[in-house]
């Protein structure tokens, strides 16, 4: 019975030193080269936090300015819904090609989708009504994002004062609206005007 475990353990010994040395003699993988793409070697990441109180609750906020494609309204830029169902995960609205991917009774989150054709900036945007009284609530918009494509730093205050302004003017909207007032006339866009 020794004698059988010894040529047994043995055997399995010479076998494990033999397949090791299969593994080691066999052609390593090529090396992973580098593709071009969406992605950014060096992100400078960067967010714009605003908020505005409005004076109706964080429930009837929410109502008003909530779903997906009230931005449509409220940014007075054209929203369909491309893709899913407005308010679902997935959804993806004509806005930037922008996709729901959180969300919570009073919030979501989206993200702009991944193009091969131009830097991948990590476009994320949160927009929550946040209840401070039963009566009073604000309206919380945070963007977040990679400027780093940018030429310099001019260049990134000046498309984050863009983008400050222009999301401002989107709480006031939803201020208005969620208040029950109506809209002003929407500022005049120039050519290649983003939100």
């Amino acid at each position: 019975m020794k004698h059988s475990i010894r040529t047994t353990g043995g055997g399995c010994a010479l076998a494990i030193v033999g397949l090791l040395g299969i593994a080691t003699a066999q052609t390593p993988a090529p090396p992973v080269q580098a593709v071009a793409g969406p992605a950014v070697a060096t992100p400078t990441y960067t967010s714009i936090p605003l908020e505005i109180t409005v004076n109706r609750s964080a429930a009837d906020t929410w109502k008003r300015i909530g779903k997906f494609c009230d931005i449509g309204e409220w940014l007075q830029i054209p929203c369909t819904i491309t893709s899913g169902k407005d308010g679902e995960f997935g959804a993806v609205r004509s806005v930037a090609g922008e996709v729901l991917v959180g969300k919570t009774e009073l919030s979501y989150t989206y993200t702009q989708t991944v193009r091969n054709d131009r830097p991948y900036n990590l476009y994320h945007g949160t927009l929550e009504a946040r209840p401070l009284t039963a009566t009073t609530s604000k309206i919380v918009y945070t963007i977040f994002f990679d400027n780093s494509m940018l030429a310099d730093d001019a260049a990134r205050e000046a498309d984050k004062a863009r983008r400050t302004a222009t999301f401002q003017r989107a709480l006031q909207n939803m201020k208005t609206l969620a208040e029950g007032g109506t809209l002003p006339p929407p500022p005049a866009r120039g050519r290649g005007a983003q939100p």
